[in-house]
């Protein structure tokens, strides 16, 4: 028997498989404007990963959680997140930054259960796409961009629209203003962002990362700097959404 996971995300669709004993692959793909043909993407993928649907339990969550016909059953991302998250920092204690595409969530978790969270999906200035937005403005990618930021001095995006936002980093370049400086007030901007989520509703345990940026060692350390204490992450925090899913598809 398969269990698996999928996490249609607003920018991308992460897919988690576990077979009766262990995590077996994962797969990422952007979602693109359709979250139905990403579905039928994905179970071309599961197809080509010899997974018989037949022989499988199958969990959707996410923004298109709806959007997979051949789901078992939707379940919330914050319980998947929370799951996932979970089975990936092993504490008893712990608060979840999942910063997606278009919304920013913070996850309290004792005993490997949710026991309250914070969503921010009213603005886009929060949340990963932001940071693309961003560096596609600065002509860099977002590795780049985070990294570029170690090196600047503190710079303050007042906007917290994201277009007018843009619009300011558009000045800014035009002003002669230090790309590194800049992509150093981006970054704060976000991480500003997300500490006034932490401190509203408050950080108990480890602090874990996950989301696309868990992949940035440079956003990592910043925010560390910013909230004072070391942000926890893994290569597979990416997949914290789908490999809850898959694990709560056991209980099917």
């Amino acid at each position: 028997m398969y269990y698996v996971g999928i996490d249609i995300g607003s920018t991308a669709s992460k897919v988690s498989v576990f077979d009766d004993q262990e995590l077996i692959f994962n797969i990422v793909m952007p979602t693109g404007w359709n979250s139905v043909d990403t579905s039928n993407k994905i179970k071309e993928e599961l197809d080509k990963n010899k997974i018989d649907l037949e022989n499988a339990k199958v969990v959707a969550t996410g923004y298109g959680r709806i959007s997979v016909p051949y789901a078992d059953k939707t379940i919330t991302e914050i319980t998947c997140h929370g799951k996932g998250a979970y089975y990936l920092a092993g504490k008893d204690m712990m608060t979840v930054v999942d910063i997606g595409g278009q919304d920013t969530k913070i996850i309290n978790i004792e005993n490997g259960r949710v026991t309250n969270f914070l969503m921010n999906d009213k603005c886009a200035a929060g949340t990963g796409r932001f940071l693309e937005l961003m560096a596609n403005t600065l002509g860099v990618t977002l590795e780049e961009m985070s990294y570029m930021a170690l090196k600047g001095e503190d710079l303050n995006i007042t906007s917290m629209c994201t277009v007018f936002a843009e619009s300011e980093v558009i000045s800014l370049i035009g002003s002669g203003a230090k790309r590194e400086d800049i992509a150093r007030g981006v970054i704060n901007s976000i991480i500003g962002r997300i500490t006034t989520l932490l401190n509203k509703q408050g950080i108990r345990g480890d602090v874990y990362l996950t989301g696309g940026l868990c992949e940035l060692a440079s956003f990592i350390q910043l925010l560390s700097e910013k909230i004072d204490r070391k942000v926890n992450t893994s290569s597979l925090a990416r997949y914290a959404g789908s490999i809850g899913g898959a694990l709560l598809a056991k209980n099917i």
